[in-house]
């Protein structure tokens, strides 16, 4: 294996990331600040506990899956799409090191800069609600599965764009509603049928349903179906990865 090309590429990335420190970590962390100051400490200090835990503690993990996803996939999709509207793309398809090099660089990349996100927002949680990890292996193995997974998915939306403005397309329009709409700030156990049924047709379900499990010991869901379903996932976003760099699709025309 290449390394020195791996960590080029890796190294590249996020160096860019503290180039724009403000845009890249403050500016979603003070977002997801607000969530815990609104629905957090304002609201929850109204309400009663879901599933025996606080409601401001309850929609800690799923506050830190909606960063994790849309991080993940805005910092993977931006990362190849700006080679490709530069036309360097083509400098690094020449270069001596193999797709799944380029893809471990960019993929990597990406995961990082969202698991650095995910563990800020998790500090900047402890200062509004009380929380405690019961399953911390899980919790970490998680968000490390679900942040390598939506950043290939977000490698996926990066090569198919063709426009700045259709990087933003799926994680407005999909991934940021799924989220909202995937237990982050409920249980979907309070929803009335047969909206309850229909939630699990919701693949976020299952990510926020498992990590809110590592957490609490709670789960929508059994937290081996919210493995399988991330794996799963993993498994069709390494395919698309792969069937890309065969066919060469929006790579080489």
């Amino acid at each position: 294996m290449n390394l020195h090309g791996v960590a080029a590429i890796y190294r590249f990335e996020m160096a860019r990331t503290f180039r724009t420190l403000a845009e890249s970590i403050i500016a979603p962390v003070l977002t997801t600040s607000l969530y815990f100051v609104v629905f957090g400490a304002a609201i929850g200090g109204r309400m009663g506990a879901v599933e025996g835990v606080s409601y401001g503690a309850f929609i800690v993990p799923g506050l830190v899956m909606l960063s994790l996803l849309t991080e993940s996939v805005s910092n993977a999709s931006f990362g190849i799409y700006l080679p490709k509207w530069s036309g360097t793309i083509y400098e690094l398809l020449s270069a001596p090191v193999s797709t799944f090099e380029i893809v471990l660089g960019y993929v990597g990349a990406a995961a990082t800069k969202s698991v650095i996100l995910g563990v800020l927002i998790l500090a900047t949680a402890r200062a509004f609600v009380p929380y405690e990890i019961e399953h911390p292996v899980w919790a970490v193995t998680f968000l490390l599965l679900t942040a390598v997974t939506f950043s290939l998915f977000g490698f996926i939306i990066g090569v198919w764009a063709d426009s700045f403005q259709k990087l933003q397309v799926i994680p407005l329009m999909v991934v940021t509603p799924l989220t909202f709409l995937g237990g982050a700030f409920y249980s979907i156990d309070m929803l009335p049928a047969p909206w309850e049924t229909i939630a699990l047709f919701n693949p976020v379900v299952y990510l926020v349903s498992g990590v809110r499990w590592a957490f609490y010991g709670v789960a929508d869901v059994d937290p081996m179906l919210s493995v399988l379903a991330i794996g799963v996932f993993l498994a069709v976003c390494l395919a698309g990865v792969a069937w890309i760099f065969r066919t060469g699709y929006k790579l080489k025309a």
